[in-house]
């Protein structure tokens, strides 16, 4: 049995509705946080140049904000995002468990 992929809001978890496209000023239905952000976006990483993968032409100062980035694509989780979590995080221990 596969279960699909989900679409979440980054501030509570809410499912989205994916059935229409995410416009700039779209929030999430539960708590209210805009959903057309950074850190719903698939290229948001903390640990990147500008937070982002993507070759960015405009610094973006409030990653839980609403803006008019481009390459915008909404994150997707699911029950594989999830599973490489955490072997990723199994991995790890292993490795460090090995180190003590």
């Amino acid at each position: 049995m596969t279960e699909e992929t989900s679409y979440r809001c980054w501030a509570c978890g809410h499912e989205v509705d994916m059935s229409v496209k995410i416009a700039r000023r779209d929030t999430c239905d539960s708590c209210v946080a805009d959903l057309h952000c950074c850190k719903n976006c698939r290229f948001y990483d903390p640990g990147a140049h500008n937070e982002c993968r993507e070759s960015v032409s405009a610094w973006v100062r409030d990653k839980e904000a609403s803006n008019f980035c481009q390459m915008f694509q909404f994150a997707a989780t699911g029950p594989d995002m999830h599973d490489e979590v955490a072997s990723a995080k199994s991995k790890l221990d292993a490795l460090f468990s090995k180190l003590k």
